[in-house]
C-alpha cells in the first residue's frame, strides 16, 4: 500500500510540473509535417505562415498561462504529445475549448 501512495504522489507532482509553464515544442517539425500534407500554397508560404500561427499561439499562451485553469492545463498539455506533432495552436484551441464548457 505504500508504495501506491507514493507512486500517486510522485505523478500528482509530475502533472504539476507540466502545468506550471508553457511546455516547448519543436514548432519546425510539426509544421514541416503539416506543410507536406497541405497543397495549394507553395513550401515556402505554407511554412511561413504555419510558423508565424505557431508562434502568434506561443505568445499569446505565454501571455496567458498564470490565469488558465490547472485543470485544464493537466487535460490539454498530454494531449498535444499523442502523434508526435504538438501544436501552440492546438494547444490553444484545446483550453479555450475548455473555457467555453464551462
Amino acid at each position: 500500500m505504500p508504495l501506491s501512495i507514493s507512486m500517486i504522489a510522485l505523478s500528482s507532482q509530475l502533472v504539476v510540473g507540466v502545468a506550471d509553464r508553457v511546455p516547448s515544442f519543436d514548432i519546425a517539425r510539426s509544421c514541416k509535417l503539416d506543410v507536406a500534407a497541405a497543397t495549394g500554397l507553395s513550401v515556402d508560404q505554407s511554412m511561413k505562415s504555419c510558423v508565424n500561427d505557431e508562434n502568434r499561439a506561443r505568445q499569446q499562451l505565454t501571455s496567458q498561462w498564470s490565469k488558465l485553469p490547472a485543470a485544464g492545463k493537466a487535460g490539454c498539455v498530454p494531449q498535444e504529445s499523442i502523434g508526435g506533432t504538438p501544436s501552440y495552436v492546438s494547444l490553444l484551441t484545446c483550453l479555450q475549448m475548455g473555457q467555453w464548457i464551462r
